[in-house]
């Protein structure tokens, strides 16, 4: 995975500048769709706090709907990223988020567990294309070498979700616990967090460039410069005899990944989705108050995926920068169930967790994108995250139906602490033979 420059076309041209550039036209408005993606998604566990009671849901009821969303996501991932390369990203993914941003702000007309899932179900299914179509479209425009900061940057918006959305969810809830206007505060939350989607969905059209070829506001020389950086990626990656669907459905590598990908996302789903149930196990009743304490862990996860994304870009290092913050992600959790009886340690433990886990996702899109030819990444990098967001349907769904049958978390986030484990190990492997 050692980047090579780039031949002299464009050589006059300062690559920092150029791709500071860039990143600055590209890398806001994709961080501010993504956090209100990753919003959309596990706004649901603030949501519980006063759903499950309103509408007389059950823990595991609460748990197929939570993880069903990942049912639809990993039916329409591949599907929705090879539309994305037929359509051109701008148009695309403007439909996607305009799609999701509507279902998810139906979701506050529920009454029944079946219209909980099925929102939940097509909601998912109109993400889908989102995360994988991002990356693909971040490593047309970025070469190997600055992928990790740049990823980095993009996902920091998971912890930033968590910052932000922890507190103004808390307020939404108490804020509108008496009802106005003839909606609960759960209800006023998915209105106030799905609108802004739909927004952004149509702002997308006019902010987006397709790519770098046509981008207008790169001069000539600039968008050489990137083709040149681009070239020397593709001609450093290992070739394959062919770039069919088929091929690259038998590509061992793909689905290692995926299964790397798969453990990462049992950890985050299960921190996202139950961070706040698990803190008012605590003893904690006032909903304000979960909303900021659970945005400490993902302060310091925000912080700690930007440190280490420089680091990994500096040393131009990806195995550890991997590996490290999964182990720290599965010993978090074991801390947070061991020192429950104890809010200071068991906070201390989730922040850890969420630090690891979330930091594992950006470490890891870097390993994929470098070592996957251009024709084979467009299916690839879909599957293997449609095969991670597997782990969004079962960890939620694994931690609901054990709390159910217990009394208790514990169990489900010892098994989800094991396969983290297991993850890192395959991750250790395959960074090393690459």
């Amino acid at each position: 995975m050692s980047y090579r420059p780039a031949p002299d076309q464009g050589h006059d041209i300062d690559r920092n500048a150029l791709y500071r550039r860039i990143t600055l036209r590209l890398i806001p408005f994709i961080f501010i769709c993504y956090l209100f993606n990753y919003l959309d998604r596990v706004n649901v566990g603030f949501a519980k706090l006063q759903m499950l009671d309103a509408l007389k849901f059950s823990e595991t009821i609460y748990g197929l709907g939570a993880g069903i969303f990942f049912i639809g996501y990993v039916l329409c991932g591949l599907p929705s990223n090879l539309a994305l390369n037929r359509f051109g990203p701008r148009r695309w993914i403007a439909l996607m988020m305009i799609a999701w941003g509507t279902l998810s702000t139906c979701l506050l007309f529920v009454t029944t567990p079946m219209e909980f899932y099925v929102l939940r179900l097509f909601t998912g299914a109109a993400e889908a294309g989102f995360f994988p179509g991002i990356v693909l479209y971040l490593s047309r425009w970025f070469p190997a070498q600055r992928r990790g900061r740049i990823m980095a940057l993009f996902m920091s918006a998971i912890p930033v979700s968590g910052l932000l959305g922890g507190p103004f969810s808390g307020w939404i809830l108490n804020h509108f616990a008496a009802g106005q206007g003839g909606l609960a505060g759960w209800q006023w939350m998915f209105l106030i967090q799905g609108v802004p989607t739909v927004v952004l969905g149509c702002l997308a059209i006019v902010l987006l460039s397709d790519g770098y070829a046509k981008a207008g506001w790169l001069t000539p020389a600039q968008r050489q410069a990137v083709e040149a950086d681009l070239n020397a990626d593709a001609a450093a990656k290992p070739k394959t005899a062919s770039d069919s669907l088929l091929s690259v459905l038998a590509n061992p590598l793909i689905w290692t990944f995926g299964f790397i990908y798969f453990c990462i996302q049992s950890g985050v789903y299960a921190i996202n989705f139950w961070l706040p149930s698990i803190i008012k196990n605590m003893g904690f009743d006032d909903a304000l108050l979960i909303g900021w304490l659970s945005a400490i862990p993902y302060l310091l996860a925000g912080l700690f995926m930007l440190l280490v994304g420089r680091s990994a870009d500096l040393r131009n290092e990806r195995r550890w920068h991997l590996v490290v913050p999964m182990l720290m992600g599965a010993v978090g959790l074991l801390m947070a169930v061991n020192f429950a009886h104890s809010p200071v340690i068991a906070i201390l433990g989730l922040s850890i967790a969420t630090m690891g886990a979330l930091t594992g996702l950006p470490m890891f899109w870097p390993m994929p994108t470098a070592l996957l030819t251009a024709g084979t990444a467009v299916a690839g990098l879909a599957i293997i995250n449609s095969v991670g967001q597997m782990a969004g349907f079962l960890s939620p769904y694994l931690v609901g139906w054990i709390k159910d049958q217990t009394g208790s978390t514990d169990v489900a986030l010892y098994s989800l602490a094991g396969l983290i484990v297991v993850g890192s190990l395959v991750a250790l492997r395959v960074s090393r033979s690459s």
